[in-house]
């Protein structure tokens, strides 16, 4: 889903006014309950979605299921902005609905749903670990579009770019499937093309409508990709587990619709810099929880690979900022 553009609170690390006297300077604002628990919230929800979906395609297909789970949140959520906003708050302009469309098709087709596919060959904790380095990939378009990055910027990038090359190491060896690897990394710069245009076209103002259409627009063109996989064929509803369906659910409406919500909320109340810490948090949970849940094999390469991605991303988030 995009991030969406809404003003931030400063920094409790942020300079205080001159006064007249150093007992006039403001105190360090603390930070409240409500914003780690929101936080919280967006670390390990987000961070367990990679579980989720690997559980979701051991028994359904990935692009009929990644379909169904966004066209589903794209509908709740568009009832929840008519209920509390009213019916006029999804209207937006043609422009606006093809640039949101345009944004849905990269983050939600081409990034997610290319995430779920390679996960039927990929553990979770390696695919959330690959598309850690979607900050560096932004960096990358960034200086592409004429940009320069900073100093730290630069050194994320190089370090992304190295913990990456580490990462391909289980597909290039045979641990697993050097396609699914690839998928992932293609995910990965969908996703950050996604990010990167949703700042420069005319999209809806308002965040949550934009994600409206974009998870519509992406999950119904899911769906078609599936149907023309045939993934239709042979699948046999009635026979599929509980637990696909629990898992299934809970990336409809915890990974699609709270941990999002909390996510926008955060954007408006806490510093940036505290927010964006879920872009190093998220894969260490991921792979975490892969390795307990699912007993996924942490292998020399993941855990040497993936720190130098979480260093790697901790320089960007640290010294870029949004503008």
């Amino acid at each position: 889903m995009t991030t969406p553009a809404a003003g931030t609170a400063p920094e409790a690390s942020d300079a205080p006014s001159v006064g007249p006297a150093p007992a006039a300077a403001r105190p360090a604002r603390r930070i409240p309950a409500a914003v780690w628990a929101a936080l919280g919230i967006v670390y390990v929800v987000w961070g367990s979605t990679y579980l989720g979906i690997r559980v979701v395609v051991h028994d359904l297909p990935p692009f009929l299921s990644a379909g169904t789970r966004f066209v589903t949140a794209g509908v709740l959520l568009a009832g929840v902005i008519a209920w509390r906003q009213g019916p006029a708050a999804l209207k937006v302009s043609p422009r606006q609905l093809a640039s949101a469309v345009a944004v849905g098709l990269l983050l939600i087709l081409g990034g997610n749903g290319l995430v779920v596919l390679a996960e039927t060959s990929v553990p979770s904790g390696l695919a959330a670990l690959l598309v850690a380095v979607v900050p560096v990939w932004v960096v990358v378009l960034k200086a592409v579009s004429g940009e320069r990055p900073s100093l730290g910027g630069t050194v994320g990038v190089l370090l992304g770019l190295a913990g990456l090359a580490v990462l391909t190491l289980p597909g290039l060896s045979g641990e697993v499937q050097l396609g699914g690897v690839l998928l992932v990394v293609v995910a990965a710069l969908s996703w950050s093309a996604g990010s990167f245009v949703s700042s420069r076209i005319p999209m809806p103002a308002n965040p949550f409508t934009a994600s409206v259409y974009e998870m519509l627009a992406g999950g119904l063109a899911g769906l078609g990709v599936g149907l023309v996989r045939g993934e239709q064929h042979g699948l046999d509803l009635a026979a599929v587990p509980g637990s696909a369906w629990f898992a299934l659910g809970y990336l409809v409406v915890f990974g699609s619709l709270i941990a999002f919500t909390a996510y926008a909320w955060l954007l408006q109340t806490a510093p940036v810099s505290l927010v964006a810490t879920y872009a190093y948090v998220n894969p260490v949970v991921a792979v975490a929880l892969g390795a307990l849940i699912l007993n996924e094999s942490l292998t020399w390469s993941i855990a040497l690979g993936g720190a130098i991605v979480v260093a790697g991303v901790w320089a960007i988030v640290s010294t870029e900022r949004r503008g």
